[in-house]
């Protein structure tokens, strides 16, 4: 037995470095315990120290903690630090992987005498089948879809009898009608039951059903699991809220963690209501907010709380505004540019400078809003010569669609007149594989294979837009041919480019599989209307998760954040705006807009995002933004100063016969008593100080900010008879 001080000892040892709001989730009392950790505030430290603090305080034994989270790798993380703080025998495990150990061991005794049958690793090879009983012919897309539909029914706790009422009370896009979708679901029940296999969410529902219905394993479980962590509370489904509920049995030693705002999952089933609803559900719960964010800079920081700030709903009632811990860095950079393949060269030239500067490739990130967009970005990168992985989904060119598509062009060009424009001759060749450009289906997999073909029309049109000369020798040129074959070989060349293996490189990804990552630099690209928020969604619930992407993508970045769109998808394109959740951002100030050809810059405005010079938070107001401070921060105006500019303006004005805020606002006046410029470069810094008012102004104001008089800078009677 380990020695009572030592004991202590240790357990101090775990407070060691907590900030206070830490300190109170790891040291409160045994009971309901509810954490709103913020991105990048130290959540996982929070509850590893919380479960070492208990364990080797003596108040718990650490077998009997059941700690779950939403990934292995998390739990595997959770695992490591435990192990560090010298606490051993913690199960830390996802919802599936606990299930599925707890069914093994009780299934001789749950079933007669049989194993836990097998487990289906993907529900598409029987929800095809199950299709075809209904008379439902599907593609992979198509019964990638039903089964996402299915699983949100079964997470959900909905019957096959109950789907479409259900379907239509959550407002769920269905991959086909209703009841034709219900009728599916019904057949694959049936096909998997004849196939003697269950799914996920089976294995899910037979641990509840173990529980719950078998008094003997319900107490086997809950004597071995009296200590319960839930990670990332926000997107825990009704059916594991159920199976969480048959593991305490009643009890109220339970500690979640979660962040309404990363709630971006709810097209799985996943709802915040859980965490939302806690401090109603368990009366006298601890609610601590983690608020400090060490993972970003408070320019970061300042950004991702402009941004959520604007949240409306259900989830922005536990919105956390984060307080920036790390030394002020960079300004977020946001981008406009005149078309799509202009911001893909652009942001592989800022990926090639930063690797060249000394930021590992591995520390870059580019992300968007859906996986088809990567396309742009993996031939941008490639013909830029910077290395890349693309995460959690295929590189375009290995995706099974296109490659189909690429054999579908290349038989075209046989049966296709060359004369065919080439964008029309691609739209008819796209036809053989199913594709139409008319909107596209209804689900997440069909839709986002409809938009991977899409692509490669883009890219045709990009290809005949653009021709080029090709050499052939003595100075002579020819004009590059745009027909299918010739853009069938460039589709090859790109793809063959595309698929040299690469280990450490820029990382691509769309938001959603960003979500618990983090970078030194993260682009945040394509930020369009009908893109973030996508076209498709129509509900106020659906925008605001969409707005959460995008807080979700901003706290990804530890030091250096870019945001951008394009005005086009492609060159002479039509028209698009910025998403609706960029900052208001002052417009009007230089940049260059993208010419004509030739030597035109890619680059078509640049803007920065203005932080608050005190406390880093992202100013939007444009008085704010004069300032160079949030209007609550505290001000350090040379009253003095201030009252001399006055009287200057006052003077001026007067003999201009103009209202004297045309000469300098209020705000403009009260910025310059404060920051004090000394050069003309720091004038001109101030916002609403432009190039005109420098020339007609600029050497008397930088001669009262070094002290001289008004009469010295202003004589009255110089303006009481201008000339």
């Amino acid at each position: 037995m380990i020695p009572r001080v030592a004991v202590h000892s240790t357990a101090e040892q775990v407070l060691a470095g907590l900030d206070p709001e830490q300190r109170t989730a790891v040291t409160a009392p045994a009971g309901p315990v509810c954490v709103l950790a913020g991105a990048g505030t130290g959540k996982t430290r929070a509850v590893t120290s919380r479960i070492a603090y208990r364990a080797l305080s003596g108040q718990i034994s650490s077998r009997h903690v059941l700690a779950v989270t939403f990934t292995a790798r998390a739990a595997a993380e959770m695992r490591a630090r435990l192990t560090a703080l010298g606490v051993a025998g913690v199960q830390a495990r996802t919802f599936h992987a606990a299930a599925l150990r707890q069914m093994r061991y009780f299934a001789p005794r749950l079933l007669h005498g049989r194993e836990l049958p097998e487990l289906l690793d993907s529900k598409v090879r029987l929800v095809t089948l199950a299709a075809a009983r209904v008379g439902l012919r599907t593609d992979r897309a198509a019964a990638r879809d039903l089964s996402g539909e299915i699983e949100w029914a079964k997470s959900s706790l909905v019957e096959p009898g109950e789907y479409v009422v259900a379907a239509a009370k959550a407002q769920r896009e269905t991959p086909h009608e209703p009841a034709k979708v219900a009728d599916v679901f019904a057949a694959y029940e049936t096909v998997k039951r004849a196939n003697g296999v269950i799914d996920f969410e089976d294995l899910l529902r037979a641990a509840v059903w173990g529980i719950e219905e078998h008094p003997d394993v319900a107490e086997q479980v809950r004597a071995q699991y009296r200590h319960f962590v839930v990670d990332e509370y926000q997107d825990v489904n009704p059916l594991q809220q159920r199976l969480l509920q048959a593991w305490l049995g009643g009890r109220d030693d339970l500690t979640v963690v979660g962040d309404a705002s990363q709630t971006i999952y709810s097209f799985t089933g996943a709802t915040s209501a859980h965490l939302v609803d806690f401090p109603r559900h368990h009366r006298g719960a601890v609610v601590v907010r983690l608020v400090r964010d060490y993972r970003s800079t408070p320019q970061v920081v300042g950004l991702a709380n402009a941004v959520i700030a604007q949240a409306r709903g259900t989830e922005a009632r536990l919105r956390l505004e984060l307080v920036g811990q790390r030394p002020s860095g960079p300004e977020p950079e946001l981008r406009i540019f005149t078309d799509e393949p202009a911001e893909a060269t652009a942001v592989a030239a800022r990926c090639r400078q930063l690797v060249a500067a000394g930021t590992p490739a591995r520390e870059i990130a580019v992300l968007f809003r859906t996986n088809a967009q990567s396309e742009a970005y993996e031939k941008a990168l490639t013909e830029a010569g910077v290395p890349y992985v693309v995460q959690g989904a295929e590189r375009f060119f290995e995706r099974v669609e296109v490659r189909q598509a690429m054999v579908a062009l290349r038989a075209a060009t046989r049966s296709i007149p060359g004369e065919t424009p080439l964008p029309a001759a691609v739209v008819e060749a796209l036809g053989a594989v199913g594709w139409a450009p008319d909107a596209p289906p209804a689900g997440g997999a069909a839709r986002e294979r409809w938009e991977a073909l899409a692509a490669l029309v883009q890219l045709a049109e990009e290809y005949a837009a653009t021709p080029s000369v090709l050499p052939i020798g003595e100075g002579a040129v020819v004009e590059r041919s745009t027909t299918l074959a010739d853009f069938t070989e460039e589709l090859h060349r790109r793809a063959a480019q595309q698929h040299v293996p690469t280990v450490d490189g820029v990382t691509l990804a769309s938001l959603h599989s960003a979500k618990g990552l983090e970078w030194d630099a993260v682009f945040l690209v394509g930020l369009a209307e009908g893109t973030l928020p996508t076209g498709y969604a129509k509900t106020a619930e659906q925008v605001e998760e969409e707005r959460r992407l995008l807080y979700v993508g901003i706290t990804r970045a530890r030091q250096w954040l870019w945001l951008s769109y394009a005005s086009a998808r492609s060159p002479g394109g039509r028209n698009r705006r910025p998403s609706r959740f960029l900052p208001q951002l002052d417009r009007s100030g230089g940049g260059e807009r993208a010419g004509a050809e030739p030597g035109r810059r890619p680059e078509r405005r640049r803007n920065q995002v203005v932080s608050c010079r005190i406390c880093g938070a992202t100013l939007l107001a444009g008085a704010d933004r004069k300032l160079g401070r949030c209007p609550t921060c505290p001000s350090d105006v040379d009253e003095e100063l201030l009252e001399r500019l006055r009287e200057w303006r006052q003077r001026v004005a007067g003999a201009q016969r103009v209202p004297a805020y045309v000469v300098f606002t209020d705000a403009t006046l009260t910025a310059l008593a404060e920051r004090r410029p000394g050069r003309p470069e720091e004038l001109i810094a101030i916002a609403g100080i432009g190039p005109r008012k420098l020339g007609l102004y600029g050497e008397s104001v930088l001669a009262l900010v070094g002290g001289a008089a008004v009469d010295a800078v202003c004589p009255k009677e110089s303006l009481e008879n201008p000339s």
